[in-house]
């Protein structure tokens, strides 16, 4: 209780690990008192596949592999739930056909 999502303490300037961001209208539009300049243009192709590349790899290394008990259990869950969505579709079918019959006929 109290701690970030990353295990850590909040970072100075943030609340229940939200950051908060406080943008003028100025720098939200971008217009020339908004701070933005050529110094701040993004990085070129290569080097944005890169940071794509890391972050992937970072957030893959989160991911955490499930015990065979919790992929038996995941499974059945699974199964037993395309089981009672594919019996209601069954029936609905059914139902709907019915009615198709009664209202025009053979």
């Amino acid at each position: 209780m109290g701690a970030s999502p990353a295990g850590g303490a909040a970072a100075a300037g943030t609340r229940n690990g939200v950051e908060r961001v406080s943008e003028s209208p100025a720098e939200a539009v971008g217009t020339p008192g908004g701070g933005t300049s050529a110094a701040g243009k993004r990085p070129n192709l290569f080097a944005r596949i890169v940071l794509f590349v890391r972050q992937v790899v970072a957030e893959l290394r989160k991911v955490v592999t499930p015990t065979r008990s919790e992929l038996v259990n995941y499974t059945i869950v699974v199964l037993v739930f395309v089981t009672v969505v594919m019996l209601f579709v069954t029936a609905l079918d059914y139902v709907i056909g019915l009615g198709v019959l009664a209202l025009f006929g053979d």
